[in-house]
């Protein structure tokens, strides 16, 4: 077992570490990686994306029914108990919510909300890039594992849009996740790798890897998430609750005082912490 994290939702799999057992079980391949580090504990590098890799799609096959999760090496893979935490805190929010239907905003190459919305709660998704091969990917995913009835994916043409020319008039979501881009920019993004890598105390390459739209926007997090408030703005009558994952605390002051000048009956503050890192969801409504 790796050591426990309680920091996870009370809802997560996950608040008792990882039980190698059972995921060696689930996917005999992540063998490879496993071994037994200084402290006695059953673990794999996780500086190494490989394994990053693989102990992430353990998790999804031992605990979230998902069979197949191929995708290119050069898109991020996402930590699956960080993931599904905001998925939680999504469902804390929707209560006694029915027919919950979710619009995914950058759902990536990996389609990993719409995995973890429709195994753990049965929500029903549209996922939406601007990238078509990460779409593509996604796709492929979706069929492998026979989802096509739950999960739609839509294509962004404009980089400038978040919502607009997403958002049709028929639709009607009874919420909207993200997880916007961090860095400013290719170069920023890029010395954070360098830090990271530094930390890791290896000369590894990033370990959850990512490609340009996934990684940064122009103007950053702050840019992002503004011009995503004010088209939200734009489609009042068609999402119930519009939420995003922000890195950046100092960002949160701008939002709420946009939110308000903009409409907003509510906003909320709903922090996550995993292990060391600390963020938090922003939530609003019309």
């Amino acid at each position: 077992m790796i050591p426990t994290n309680k920091n996870f939702h009370p809802n997560s799999l996950h608040n008792n570490g990882y039980n190698f057992d059972e995921l060696l079980k689930a996917n005999p391949l992540l063998k490879t990686f496993v071994f037994e580090n200084n402290y006695g504990n059953i673990t794999v590098d996780f500086s190494d994306p490989k394994a990053v890799k693989e102990i992430n799609r353990s998790l999804l096959m031992a605990y979230y029914d998902v069979k197949i999760w191929e995708f290119p090496d050069t898109n991020l893979c996402p930590p699956i108990p960080g993931r599904v935490d905001y998925i939680h805190h999504l469902n804390d929010l929707l209560k006694d919510e029915k027919d919950v239907q979710v619009l995914d905003i950058g759902t990536g190459a990996t389609c990993i909300y719409p995995l973890l919305g429709n195994a753990v709660y049965g929500w029903s998704f549209v996922g939406v890039d601007i990238d078509l091969d990460s779409l593509d990917a996604a796709q492929d995913i979706i069929d492998d594992n026979e989802l096509d009835a739950s999960i739609k994916l839509r294509q962004q043409f404009d980089e400038n849009n978040i919502l607009t020319g997403i958002i049709e008039k028929e639709d009607a979501f009874t919420i909207a996740m993200c997880n916007p881009p961090f860095y400013k920019s290719a170069e920023e993004a890029q010395g954070a790798n360098r830090r990271k890598t530094r930390n890791l105390g290896t000369n590894a390459v990033r370990n959850f890897a990512g490609n340009n739209n996934e990684l940064w926007y122009v103007g950053g997090e702050k840019a992002f998430l503004h011009n995503y408030l004010y088209q939200s703005s734009l489609f009042k009558e068609q999402c119930k609750w519009f939420t995003s994952l922000v890195s950046k605390k100092e960002n949160i002051e701008s939002l709420q005082k946009s939110a308000k000048k903009l409409g907003a009956i509510a906003f909320k503050i709903i922090p996550m912490q995993q292990g060391n890192k600390v963020t938090r969801i922003v939530a609003w409504k019309y």
